[in-house]
């Protein structure tokens, strides 16, 4: 997993509520266990029409938020099925992070464990990154995650919280693997003892 670094990205306003897992990738692109090649089908139900074309209203085919980086959503993203796949698609497509009020739990977990930082903030301060998300690209968001920081176009400042052994993971680009893998020499030591104290197994 890469190392999640303080970024400036322009970030895509979907002001609506409870954006489930199959709005953000539908059932029928689960059939893959690779998590490249989802970002195509990101939201592929209001990304396309019936015969595959763009539809131009849809905020990720503007050409201000073809490059976006952030989503500021509204309220109970990522709930729905536990689908892995969404944060997947999300992390495919290049966005970094996802604002909200709140996640689903499960969502949320997958976020961190797919090197995606999802924040966490009260409404008041949504609507000030919603309305700032709406001017396009010429707007950018600041994210430091070091410092715990959202940033507008225009310098206003909010901070978040983050657990701080997720914060850790992110920033060092640790997955489940990765953390199993910094334990490699224990895991070798003990191997080596159980293999001259149990030479049968």
């Amino acid at each position: 997993m890469d190392k999640f670094e303080s970024f400036s990205g322009v970030a895509a306003p979907m002001p609506l509520v409870n954006i489930d897992t199959d709005m953000i990738i539908p059932k029928q692109f689960l059939k893959t266990i690779k998590r490249s090649g989802l970002g195509v089908n990101l939201f592929a139900e209001m990304r396309y029409d019936d015969a595959g074309n763009e539809i131009p209203d849809f905020v990720l085919n503007k050409p201000a938020y073809r490059n976006a980086e952030i989503i500021v959503a509204g309220d109970n993203f990522g709930c729905g099925s536990s689908r892995e796949h969404a944060p997947w698609a999300i992390k495919d497509f290049g966005i970094k992070c996802v604002i909200s009020t709140s996640f689903a739990d499960i969502f949320f977990n997958n976020c961190f464990k797919n090197g995606i930082l999802p924040i966490t903030l009260p409404q008041e301060q949504i609507d000030v990154l919603m309305k700032d998300a709406e001017k396009g690209s010429n707007a950018r968001l600041d994210i430091d995650l070091e410092n715990q920081t959202v940033t507008t176009s225009e310098g206003e400042s909010f901070s978040f919280e983050v657990d701080p052994f997720r914060k850790h993971c992110l920033l060092e680009g640790l997955d489940d693997i990765g953390l199993t893998m910094e334990k490699a020499g224990a895991i070798d030591s003990f191997e080596a003892q159980a293999g001259q104290a149990r030479p049968w197994v």
